[in-house]
């Protein structure tokens, strides 16, 4: 599978009775659809997949899904993420999601329970051999408090079904060594927002972006000048007047919350994150508002 693009790791819309709403999601599909955004990712982070029941993981991903065939956009695809606490909840999840239309997975290692590789590297392969799908793993070790550690991408080279990564650990080394000794069998993906430049520079050819959701535009407009033009003027350019977002992003403390956000004050509201995550505060969103208009204010 090309995992070439922008990716947008799309936010799971609430309406105020805590409800998942269905029509925000499929408009907010709509919208990235036309702003030329190459894929989907549902129930990933900024879906806070973590809110969610199993249920509620499926619906939000067979709405996608079917809402994209329904405009005759399936040439968009869309990767399910399948993380949870549990090997056998995931893979369930994984056999559900696959059954409903997704064209690959997002694995990340079990949050919580800590698993060593051994037992990481076990995790990903019963999934892979019972969910059979194009597989992008998802390195975030601040989230799930476990490293995918190199020797075990090299466990996993013998996996024909293991073709990308997305890499959120914020190391340089890491990812000159993930862009110099994997890249003949990992497609390197940008999960570090305040890096993408850096990621590009170093091969990276898709960028999995939370502020996709309301900033898409911009986000495919330095995908194109860094990837297919290979202009990293332009690029460094564009980046940097993208910096200030990326950084309140990865640095604040508030990613979902300033996501969904930042879909609010563009016109797009998705409502509000679920508990215990809470609505910015009003200093906090006069920040984001403020670079959003900078941004906007540019582009016009």
């Amino acid at each position: 599978m090309n995992f070439d693009g922008i990716w947008v790791p799309i936010v799971t819309p609430f309406d105020d009775a805590n409800r998942i709403d269905y029509p925000a999601l499929t408009g907010l599909v709509d919208l990235l659809v036309e702003q030329g955004v190459h894929g989907l990712i549902v129930g990933g982070t900024t879906g806070e997949y973590y809110a969610l029941d199993h249920a509620e993981r499926l619906a939000t991903i067979s709405a996608v899904v079917d809402h994209l065939a329904t405009l005759g956009q399936r040439s968009i695809p869309v990767i399910a993420g399948i993380n949870s606490t549990t090997t056998d909840e995931s893979l369930a999840l994984g056999k559900a999601t696959r059954d409903a239309g997704v064209d690959g997975i997002l694995v990340a290692a079990p949050f919580y329970s800590h698993p060593t590789q051994d037992e990481l590297r076990a995790h990903i392969e019963r999934i892979d051999d019972a969910v059979d799908l194009p597989i992008m793993l998802y390195n975030f070790p601040d989230r799930t408090g476990v490293p995918m550690s190199l020797e075990l991408l090299d466990a996993l080279r013998a996996r024909p079904n293991v073709q990308a990564i997305k890499e959120s650990t914020g190391s340089i080394e890491r990812l000159h060594a993930l862009a110099t000794e994997h890249a003949d069998h990992l497609q390197l993906c940008c999960g570090m927002d305040d890096q993408v430049l850096e990621f590009f520079v170093w091969g990276a050819r898709s960028w999995v972006c939370g502020a996709g959701n309301f900033l898409a535009p911009e986000h495919v407009a330095l995908y194109r000048s860094c990837v297919e033009e290979k202009n990293f003027i332009a690029g460094r350019e564009l980046a940097t007047r993208l910096l200030p977002m990326l950084n309140l992003l990865e640095q604040g403390g508030k990613f979902c919350q300033s996501i969904k956000a930042g879909c609010e004050l563009v016109g797009h509201p998705v409502g509000p994150t679920r508990a215990p995550l809470l609505a910015l505060a009003e200093d906090e969103r006069r920040e984001l508002a403020a670079i959003i208009e900078v941004l906007r204010r540019h582009d016009r």
